[in-house]
């Protein structure tokens, strides 16, 4: 009878906390809609579902503490398919939803910088705060969109660190440079060839591939033709593991460094062994590396999955999109672009603030290796 009476007593002291506002609280206003627009279909499906796994975390964590200004984090996934028609169609459920009363507070995407490019003016037009996680192409915040953000480097930023990896640590001077034909690959290479040359190295050529590329045999006949150091490789991981195995079945062994776009677990699961060294640089390190264990444990009780490299590129865009809120005492995307741009924001990845564009004011890259069929952090 004393145990039911002390559970009973506890139960009616953590409903007085509760009451009183003490411990964690639930949010009690209603609903804001957050849209994630990524692929989540199609061959860069793995990748979209990372960051919306991310962003679903942060989201549960920001409810459990009462929401943003009392209002419960609803996170709405939008399928851009990889497709930059689809992602600006499906816009129309978003201007919808506002049309329906429903208080849209705004869009972390797109996963790649064609899908932002093409969408960026419309979310500004319905008065959104648009996050990117991982979209790089330089001009993106050069458009003079004032509540548009990103939490990763830019392409200048990555091309002139990975050019700085070629040419001091694997010692490159004739570098090939091959790229997928999308926004993000032409302009990167075009970068890393820049930054190549001011540090004294030498774009010795470049190839251009499709999108999703499985036959590399022009490639390999181009550098069968060249003296090169190392292969750069600006794209995704639909095509750098194939690409890979391509060179390790023609016997050409060059030393390979990868974009971000090949920063998933793809670029090993699919090479055949090919990948075993390659070196790929990042937007955020992997979960291991950023997060504890207790994190990745929580990302999996919201995902029923292990977290992947964009995981934490969508946790982190939330969590800049959430302390904007609190910081501006605001849901109105005008007052949060300005609290992010006068704040430090706190994030598992450190401090970020952001300069008058919307870029990040301390960028940062990462470079792994593959070593024993994992990413291995080597600066």
């Amino acid at each position: 009878m004393q145990i039911r009476q002390r559970i009973l007593l506890l139960l009616l002291f953590s409903l007085f906390l509760a009451a009183c506002g003490g411990g964690s609280s639930q949010p009690s206003k209603g609903d804001v809609i957050v849209y994630v627009a990524v692929p989540l279909s199609g061959f860069q499906a793995n990748g979209g579902q990372t960051v919306l796994g991310g962003v679903r975390l942060a989201a549960e964590e920001a409810n459990r503490s009462g929401g943003l200004l009392g209002y419960r984090v609803v996170v709405r996934p939008l399928d851009d398919e990889s497709d930059s028609d689809t992602a600006l169609a499906n816009v129309d459920e978003i201007r919808n939803a506002i049309n329906g009363g429903e208080r849209v507070l705004g869009v972390i995407g797109h996963l790649n910088s064609g899908q932002t490019d093409a969408t960026l003016a419309a979310y500004d037009s319905l008065g959104l705060i648009t996050i990117t996680p991982t979209a790089s192409e330089e001009s993106l915040t050069a458009r003079g969109f004032t509540k548009f953000f990103r939490v990763n480097a830019n392409d200048a930023v990555q091309a002139k660190v990975d050019a700085q990896f070629l040419v001091e640590q694997m010692k490159a001077r004739n570098v090939a440079v091959v790229h997928n034909d999308t926004e993000y690959g032409k302009g990167l290479a075009a970068s890393l060839a820049n930054a190549l040359g001011q540090l004294g190295g030498v774009e010795a050529v470049r190839v251009q591939v499709a999108e999703g590329e499985s036959n590399y045999a022009p490639v390999l006949a181009q550098l069968q033709n060249s003296a090169v150091d190392a292969l750069f490789y600006a794209g995704y991981e639909i095509e750098a593991p194939y690409l890979a195995a391509a060179l390790a079945d023609a016997g050409i062994k060059l030393p390979i460094l990868a974009s971000d776009g090949a920063f998933l677990a793809a670029t090993i699961d699919e090479a055949n062994g090919a990948a075993e060294g390659m070196y790929v640089s990042a937007f955020a390190p992997s979960p291991e590396n950023a997060a504890d264990p207790q994190w990745i444990e929580a990302y999996q009780a919201v995902e029923y999955r292990n977290p992947d490299t964009y995981s934490v590129n969508g946790y982190v865009a939330m969590q800049v999109l959430a302390a904007g809120v609190k910081a501006a005492d605001s849901l109105e995307a005008d007052d949060i672009a300005a609290a992010l741009r006068n704040s430090g924001i706190s994030t598992v990845l450190g401090e970020m603030r952001f300069d008058a564009k919307g870029d990040l004011a301390n960028p940062q890259i990462w470079i792994y290796q593959v070593e024993k069929s994992e990413f291995r952090q080597v600066k």
